[in-house]
């Protein structure tokens, strides 16, 4: 009885992970309802758990797994950002969707029939100066994944910056434009140019 319950909740959960995609590339500013709202064109979203990088002392939800209502719906999301840039938010950063694998929810059931076997590895053993060669290199790559963090951080803040003054420039031009309409200076610009506004 056990293991059949055991093995019906392994089954749910693989199809869960199949109606599962992996977002990447999410600018920090993303939230739930963003997400929602950007893929509301071609799927309905059940759920969405950000992965949080616990590494790094910043708080960037930079993927996802969103949880679609069928696995149809995933494969059009995976095909949508395969074949066109999705940017969500209107963050400059393309988004990348992926199916998802049963390894990257933390919550997954163990796999009936399946034992796990570990031990801690000592001084002495075979294995200890692979597993510090590892230890050491995993401490590199973490510094090396701050400053790319930090100068990532760095650009996007400039980027905002740039979008910020190309909208108020924007938005100056549709002002005068405005204004130009409102006080009749159309026709005279019509005249100028030999516009006939009524064609």
């Amino acid at each position: 009885m056990e293991t059949s319950k055991a093995s019906k909740d392994y089954a749910d959960f693989l199809d869960k992970v199949k109606r599962t995609i992996y977002l990447d590339q999410l600018s920090p500013q993303v939230t739930t309802q963003v997400i929602k709202a950007a893929l509301a064109q071609c799927a309905n979203v059940v759920n969405v758990e950000f992965i949080v990088n616990y590494t790094i002392p910043y708080d960037i939800p930079s993927a996802a797994l969103v949880e679609l209502e069928d696995e149809m719906q995933a494969k059009a999301v995976v095909e949508l950002t395969t074949d066109f840039p999705f940017i969500i938010g209107g963050m400059p950063r393309p988004v990348k969707a992926t199916h998802a694998k049963a390894e990257m929810f933390p919550d997954r059931p163990p796999c009936p029939g399946i034992k796990k076997d570990f031990r801690w590895i000592k001084l002495g053993d075979d294995e200890f100066d692979s597993m510090n060669k590892q230890k050491i290199l995993a401490k590199r790559q973490e510094s090396e994944n701050m400053a790319l963090i930090k100068m990532q951080l760095e650009e996007e803040k400039e980027l905002a910056k740039q979008q910020q003054e190309a909208l108020d420039a924007n938005c100056k031009k549709y002002d005068m434009l405005e204004v130009v309409v409102q006080n009749g200076g159309l026709r005279n610009l019509a005249h100028c140019y030999g516009v006939n506004l009524d064609d």
